[in-house]
């Protein structure tokens, strides 16, 4: 019977010493880590998998299934510790390449396509394991993280203590941020949003795609934020911003964010990023009272006319640019300024007095806003 067991036993400490090195200068994760680590937890993780291969090298056999149990939870254990996944594959394969080179130097010609080939189903059969069971932690961890992201998040719209939610999270809340209200066209994926989104703050975003809402530390550009994202996602994307001091004004910051961002689909702006400065007049207009329906009222003598309240509504959006709108309506400006004049008639309103102009544009604004 071949001792190249015994053999390869006496040589695990030269092995493992090679793992250690060459996984420290080729692997990058590795490379990080103090040298305590290596020798001590990582050393040991090693050994552990000699051990294995030894033993099916003892006994002829395959991995048996309490071997592929210990793996798994090695594996889950380097994932619950924030492991990268193509770390533990690339020391896994170092580990391979090394215990075949002491194979070789070890093994006597007709004992090494045997022993090979042992190497082979090892790997065959545990990588697929390693991986699988790294997923599936990691998985886990990930849905955790979202949850307690998610709780933090509440936590600061709610204006409630976030202290807690915040260290079990591991994010730093301190400081000034931005309140983002979104809406797509369509529902992109939500890891493409979330991903668009820590890559062009260089940190993790709190974000709930289902309420529409991130909120980005410091003072990022939210134009070029919100014009990047849109492209990254690939959907026509409409936001408002609001800024926020510190964590207490986030819910102020929030809510203001939220009513931009509803005024401007009510009035079916173009997608692109507002703030409450871009709407100053019509969030006003927004506010119910007796003069709003008064000053709606204003346009009611159209609303038998539809080509005209169309006429009004474009001349206005033209900036009263009566060129612009002729050409929008497809019509001679003749026939414009016979509508605009059937306008003025019916309403009492002449586009000729400034002030009157601006009453027929907020009186639209107000229709609009419904």
């Amino acid at each position: 019977m071949s001792d190249l067991h015994l053999r390869m036993a006496a040589l695990s400490a030269d092995v493992t010493s090679a793992v250690i090195e060459r996984c420290r200068a080729e692997v990058p994760y590795y490379r990080e880590l103090p040298r305590q680590v290596l020798e001590g937890e990582v050393s040991r993780s090693v050994e552990a998998v000699h051990t294995l291969l030894l033993r099916t090298l003892r006994d002829g056999g395959e991995v048996r299934p309490g071997d592929l149990t210990r793996l798994i939870e090695w594996s889950a254990r380097r994932a619950e510790e924030r492991v990268p996944l193509e770390a533990v594959t690339a020391a896994y394969l170092v580990g391979a390449q090394e215990w075949w080179h002491s194979l070789a130097a070890a093994a006597e010609p007709g004992e090494l396509a045997e022993a090979g080939a042992n190497l082979l189903t090892c790997l065959r059969t545990a990588m697929p394991a390693v991986v699988l069971a790294h997923q599936q932690a990691q998985e886990d961890l990930n849905s955790e993280d979202k949850r307690v992201r998610r709780a933090l998040l509440t936590a600061l719209l709610d204006g409630r203590p976030y202290e807690g939610p915040a260290e079990a999270a591991r994010v730093a809340v301190a400081g000034e941020h931005e309140v983002m209200a979104f809406a797509f066209d369509a529902d992109p994926p939500t890891r493409l949003v979330q991903s668009s989104l820590d890559a062009h703050t260089g940190v993790p975003v709190l974000m709930d795609p289902v309420a529409g809402i991130a909120l980005l530390p410091g003072r990022p550009d939210l134009p070029d934020l919100v014009a990047t994202l849109a492209r990254d996602v690939g959907e026509p994307l409409l936001a408002a911003g609001a800024p926020a001091a510190d964590p207490a004004a986030v819910p102020a910051a929030a809510a203001e964010a939220r009513r931009v961002l509803d005024l401007v689909q009510r009035l079916g702006r173009p997608p692109g990023f507002y703030r409450l400065d871009d709407v100053l007049l019509e969030y006003q207009l927004a506010r119910p009272g007796d003069a709003l329906v008064r000053l709606a009222a204003k346009l009611d003598p159209l609303e038998e006319h539809p080509y005209l309240m169309e006429t009004l509504r474009v001349f206005v959006d033209r900036g009263h640019n009566r060129r612009q709108t002729a050409l929008a309506l497809s019509i001679h400006r003749n026939t414009l300024d016979y509508r605009l004049q059937r306008v003025s008639t019916l309403t009492g309103l002449d586009f000729a007095v400034p002030a009157e102009a601006r009453l027929l544009q907020a009186a639209l604004t107000v229709r609009d806003l419904g």
